[in-house]
């Protein structure tokens, strides 16, 4: 007897394999037709070799010369400045996209080592928004991004989740409450603690009060919410256009643009009068609101509802972030660009500073082409008590101090690969770290 097997013995073989094949096959295609054990186990490892492979892609498309996506941008010119003397000292709180489409809220400080960082994955912080529509509900990473953000005094953070809602996390990255509102752009912290947000509500039918809208569209809300996350007071602002006399800003009758007409106003900003503050054109009461697409800041009364400012047209164009400077005068990041697909090359952005009573506008700085400004959407600027300003360039990842006469302190670039920087929606200069997270708190 030999070990060779038979011609018999092999087609048996071989048909034992192709029957075993079939066996199989037959068993998968029932498993996830009918989605039975062990079709989740499947699924999941499914899912995460193409998020692994995403990762792996992510990676090469930060390190060589291919097609970023938008929240990223390839950086081509020089840093200004190291850190100096001139600079406001205090703690800085970023909110960007970092690599591997990861959103990132940071605490560094004025060196730039981490003191803190909060776990914001959308996904693990929302994995139930049952406020959202199925088809603008994040399905894959990064989902959104983060667009306004605070840090109490407690060390909460409060942040938006772009058009999906607000989150307050304690130090520890544990969701404390959560607004199911569709929030977006700005969180401002008033002097009473109130914080104030921009919020939308989509109309699936015909307003009779604004019969020219076109169905659906979002209905754009300012609120004003406590620090447990309850709605104080909400506003619409297309309710105080009517009562004001302003409702052909809503009509579209004029309108070409398909990207204006599907967003006519976007809100982008919204914040009161400071308590402290010495009364002029402005007081107490008063709420100043920034709507991007008419190019157009206004402010009017929390009591009485009336409009008692808006901006002359041409002041600025697509602005975002006013804040009150005194009782006549506010400042803006000017973003410059006539429509945020559609720019000239050497576009510079800049802040202004509006002069109420004079109606006149007075650039306190300006990008240039040695030293260079531009954010064609997004934007913010923040006042320090040293006199200096600190610039948000968001679309470019980099944030720069400057000193009363214009020149560059100190500068921080949202770095996330070889000469890639990730877009950065506002660095915020704080005076000092509130972060005590319970391990900390251990004796």
């Amino acid at each position: 007897m030999t070990n060779q097997s038979s011609p018999f013995r092999s087609a048996k073989t071989l048909l034992l394999c192709a029957s075993l094949c079939f066996i199989f096959f037959n068993l998968g295609v029932g498993v996830g037709h009918f989605e039975v054990f062990p079709y989740v186990f499947y699924k999941s490892a499914g899912e995460g070799y193409k998020e692994l492979i995403r990762q792996r892609t992510r990676r090469t498309e930060l390190t060589e010369n291919s097609r970023l996506e938008w929240f990223y941008v390839r950086q081509t010119r020089p840093k200004f400045v190291n850190p100096t003397p001139a600079q406001e000292k205090g703690y800085n709180l970023i909110t960007c996209i970092s690599d591997h489409l990861d959103l990132a809220v940071e605490l560094r400080d004025m060196n730039g080592t981490m003191v803190h960082e909060w776990i914001v994955n959308w996904f693990d912080a929302w994995p139930d928004a049952q406020h959202l529509p199925d088809d603008i509900r994040p399905k894959s990473s990064p989902g959104t991004h983060i667009h306004g953000a605070v840090l109490l005094p407690n060390g909460n953070l409060v942040y938006n989740y772009e058009h999906l809602g607000t989150v307050c996390m304690d130090p520890d990255s544990r969701v404390v409450w959560k607004l199911p509102y569709r929030t977006h752009h700005s969180i401002h912290r008033h002097d009473d603690g109130t914080l104030w947000i921009c919020a939308q509500k989509t109309r699936n039918e015909i307003n009779p009060d604004f019969p020219n809208r076109r169905i659906p569209y979002d209905e754009y809300i300012i609120l004003e919410v406590s620090q447990s996350g309850t709605v104080l007071k909400e506003w619409s602002v297309d309710l105080i256009l009517k009562k004001n006399g302003l409702t052909d800003w809503l009509t579209t009758d004029l309108i070409e643009s398909p990207y204006v007409l599907d967003d006519l106003l976007h809100l982008n900003d919204a914040e009161p009068f400071p308590e402290d503050m010495k009364p002029g054109f402005f007081g107490p009461g008063d709420i100043m609101v920034s709507l991007r697409n008419i190019s157009t800041v206004f402010v009017f009364n929390r009591t009485s509802g009336k409009i008692k400012y808006v901006s002359s047209p041409g002041l600025f164009s697509l602005q975002h972030d006013p804040d009150f400077i005194d009782g006549n005068s506010y400042s803006v990041f000017d973003n410059n660009v006539p429509h945020p697909e559609r720019w000239e090359p050497g576009t510079q952005s800049r802040i202004l500073r509006v002069n109420v009573p004079e109606d006149r506008a007075e650039v306190i700085y300006e990008g240039t082409q040695e030293h260079p400004l531009f954010s064609r959407i997004m934007g913010k600027h923040q006042w320090l008590p040293n006199r200096n300003l600190l610039i948000t360039e968001a679309m470019e990842g980099r944030a720069i101090e400057i000193n009363p006469k214009g020149k560059i302190v100190w500068e921080w670039e949202n770095t996330v690969g070889r000469n890639v920087s990730g877009l950065m929606e506002e660095l915020l200069r704080l005076p000092e770290n509130p972060i005590r997270t319970s391990a900390q708190a251990a004796p």
